[in-house]
């Protein structure tokens, strides 16, 4: 066989037209914030205005177990909350896709299923590493002050491992509510699972029963674990979910892969043509 025939498109491997049609995916989702840059600026107004709030409004009636500045205890918390709220985001953008025919037609094309939802997870990744570059300098625009080196670069890496996570969550709901208005609606889920965690304040100063729910939450995991990787010196708790915040932080997201991943991919499957 000439190496002509074995560039010919009907000869390359099902992986390459994988990539390849998750690339079109991501290159689509990315052009459509190119061409709507209020999107980004929408998603990252109510992170900074709550960072603004917490830091300079409340954060002088605030209490950080050992000691220390608020901010500095607020601000990974702050991180977290980012990547938390991004699923609301990914359920919009896939049950707009659905109710204007977008999805159907991906499935009318000869391209793979996995591929369009790992395309929309690529590209939720990308404008995370953004949103995150932006809520940084915000943060150290405000006076917070990380330690560098490896451990910056593994708390990086623990607020996109959670994001990832959730951005199942989010394809899966989104291709479950009826239409935009009631993904919208996701904020009343979104609301309190961060804020009965370890965000705002730790799970020690709350009343026991709530202090170990808000222990037990995935999204607390990835605070106290960031925290210590960025070197923000707060007393942890007693538990042994708080002891073991790097250990869980890394665990829970393979959770939640593991059970939306499937579930996001099969909904999409047997959606009516």
């Amino acid at each position: 066989m000439s190496a002509t025939d074995l560039s010919t498109p009907s000869s390359r491997s099902g992986t390459y037209w994988l990539l390849a049609d998750c690339w079109n995916i991501v290159r689509r989702g990315l052009t459509h914030y190119q061409r709507q840059p209020v999107n980004i600026a929408w998603q990252l107004g109510f992170p900074i205005l709550s960072v603004l709030l917490y830091g300079y409004v409340f954060g002088s009636a605030m209490t950080v177990p050992g000691g220390g500045d608020y901010k500095d205890f607020l601000m990974p918390g702050m991180f977290v909350m980012t990547m938390a709220f991004g699923f609301i985001n990914t359920a919009t953008v896939v049950v707009h896709d659905s109710t204007k025919g977008v999805i159907d037609r991906f499935r009318s094309m000869p391209m793979a299923s996995s591929a369009v939802v790992a395309g929309r997870g690529v590209t939720d990744l990308i404008v995370a590493c953004a949103e995150l570059a932006i809520m940084m300098l915000t943060a150290l625009a405000m006076g917070w002050r990380p330690d560098g080196g490896f451990g910056f670069l593994a708390a990086f890496g623990l607020l996109l491992w959670l994001r990832f996570a959730l951005i199942w969550i989010g394809v899966w709901l989104g291709l479950l509510v009826p239409n935009p208005e009631a993904a919208g609606g996701l904020f009343a889920v979104a609301f309190p699972l961060t804020m009965i965690s370890s965000i705002f304040v730790a799970p020690q100063l709350m009343p026991d029963w709530l202090g170990w729910v808000a222990a037990w939450n995935p999204i607390s995991s990835t605070a106290a674990a960031t925290r210590e990787l960025f070197g923000t010196p707060v007393g942890g708790g007693d538990s042994w979910i708080e002891r073991h915040a790097l250990l869980m932080a890394g665990v829970w997201p393979v959770v939640l892969t593991a059970i939306f991943l499937p579930l996001a991919v099969r909904r999409f499957r047997k959606l009516s043509r």
